[in-house]
């Protein structure tokens, strides 16, 4: 795995990553489903954010909805599951900026990382950090880091020792540190997510 010989040059992130299972990106389609489900899981646990888009997916009867199934599903029913009236909206805003463009998983796996984000973040309820993590764990993209991240921040600080009182400072610092994962960054969020959820 040229990822991991890369990435353990690094000594404190070669100590954290052989205590975990080592890690592979896939690309997937089906994108503007992994959209939505990036969307309902938002500022939930993992494990709330399962049941939520499990109830999700019963609403149809096949097991990968279009864009055209999700918005034929009222309003009231879709927000049913436990959605909030954002996130309900965002979903659908998400399912018709697909069909509006007529966006297909092959268009979206052939753009540059910076011109995925600024096309999905076009989309109201779509952040620059979602688009990232869709770049990340949807389209397989191995070079991708999440400045922002809250997890990756916290993970961060304390392998290096890092102030976090100066936001600033401490994402200038971040990139100082990250710059050296290169290109492998995404494997690198990833075994310091690990990391921290292990913690």
């Amino acid at each position: 795995m040229p990822h991991i010989d890369h990435l353990k040059k690094d000594k404190k992130l070669a100590k954290i990553i052989s205590f975990q299972e080592k890690y592979m990106l896939a690309k997937r389609n089906n994108v503007h489903l992994h959209i939505c489900a990036s969307i309902i899981s938002q500022q939930l646990s993992t494990k709330v954010a399962a049941v939520i888009y499990a109830r999700f997916l019963t609403l149809f009867s096949k097991k990968s909805p279009s864009p055209k199934d999700i918005v034929a599903v009222p309003f009231d029913e879709l927000k049913s599951i436990g959605l909030s009236s954002a996130k309900t909206n965002y979903v659908l805003n998400v399912c018709n900026f697909f069909i509006e463009n007529n966006i297909t998983d092959a268009r979206l796996h052939k753009m540059e990382d910076e011109e995925l984000i600024d096309f999905l973040t076009q989309i109201k309820g779509i952040g620059r950090w979602t688009a990232e993590m869709i770049l990340m764990f949807t389209l397989g993209r191995e070079d991708v880091f999440a400045v922002d991240d809250l997890g990756i921040q916290q993970a961060i600080c304390k392998l290096y020792g890092i102030d976090a009182a100066d936001k600033k400072a401490m994402k200038k610092e971040m990139l100082k540190i990250s710059a050296k994962w290169s290109p492998y960054r995404t494997y690198a969020c990833r075994y310091l997510w690990g990391w921290k959820d292990g913690n």
